[in-house]
């Protein structure tokens, strides 16, 4: 069985795209630090005037990115991509007539763009809603050029730690998804033959004054509980009142609760074509993490 349901994601960041940017801080902060990734396409081309023909940036929702990806490169045709409809509807307002962008509606694991096009592929935060990150990679690159540089982010196993604890103490269904460690991540992308990868990290503490303005957060942002493993019922409020007791122990001197959010980057190049999909046991990106530093962040 699969991991996610892909149907319940769909719904929860169709519901909440209306209300997903006053709620995604955190998302935007990291969207503008994986937005520096960029300067390796110029260093790369090694010309300042080198644009790419065709941007690819899945899993889009409002597509900041892909409106600041148009103005960086005017004449890219930038693609915006999202599994939820009402997501590409608030991107229409980024895509103004005078830096227009198209806008598709698909799955990331499934894309609808021809092979070898894309020359920049940025996908910010929607790769922890998948079950085969190698599966994943490699659909990204089929749609590469060759040389293409690819630019991503997703969470690491740290994320919601508190959180998933918490309600492991009163509920025996999982509360949190599983997310891949760094070197996990790295793998994946040599396993699909991309060339060349830099990885890096950081992690925030969001706070909150209790568990239920954490879990209105979470709503709000989409990022509900889309496990096929999940309760299907309501939590009950016993269950929730445990969690919430549970969490409780953490609460910190000013009086806020922690949430650690573990945010794992990635840029790397396509590989030239008919190189090998690898991971048959060669050429594994075998990396201390003591070689990875994290950059802390208070928020």
């Amino acid at each position: 069985m699969n991991t996610f349901d892909q149907r319940h994601i769909r719904r929860a960041f169709s519901r909440s795209a209306a209300g997903y940017d006053a709620a995604a801080a955190l998302q935007h902060e990291v969207e503008k630090r994986l937005m520096e990734s960029l300067d390796y396409f110029a260093l790369r081309t090694g010309s300042d005037g080198t644009e790419p023909g065709v941007v690819l940036d899945v899993g889009c929702g409002p597509a900041h990115a892909a409106a600041a990806m148009r103005k960086r490169w005017p004449k890219a045709r930038v693609i915006a991509l999202d599994l939820a409809m009402p997501m590409l509807r608030e991107a229409k307002k980024q895509a103004g007539w005078w830096k227009p962008f198209s806008r598709v509606c698909a799955d990331l694991r499934a894309l609808p763009i021809a092979d070898g096009s894309v020359e920049v592929l940025f996908s910010n935060l929607s790769l922890q809603w998948v079950d085969d990150l190698p599966a994943a990679f490699a659909n990204f690159r089929r749609v590469m050029k060759p040389g293409g540089l690819l630019v991503c982010s997703t969470f690491g196993p740290e994320t919601l730690q508190e959180l998933r604890d918490a309600f492991a103490q009163g509920d025996a269904a999982p509360h949190v998804s599983p997310f891949p460690p760094i070197a996990q991540f790295g793998d994946a992308l040599v396993m699909a033959g991309f060339r060349d990868p830099v990885l890096d990290r950081d992690r925030f503490t969001l706070t909150y004054d209790d568990l239920p303005s954490l879990m209105r957060e979470l709503r709000a942002m989409g990022a509900t509980n889309a496990l096929h493993r999940r309760r299907h019922t309501l939590t009950g409020r016993a269950r929730f009142s445990a969690a919430a007791a549970a969490y409780e122990p953490l609460r910190r001197d000013d009086g806020k609760l922690p949430s650690t959010w573990e945010v794992l980057y990635a840029h790397a190049w396509a590989p030239p074509p008919g190189a090998p999909v690898r991971g048959q046991g060669e050429d594994i990106a075998a990396v201390p993490l003591s070689r990875i530093p994290i950059r802390r962040r208070g928020e």
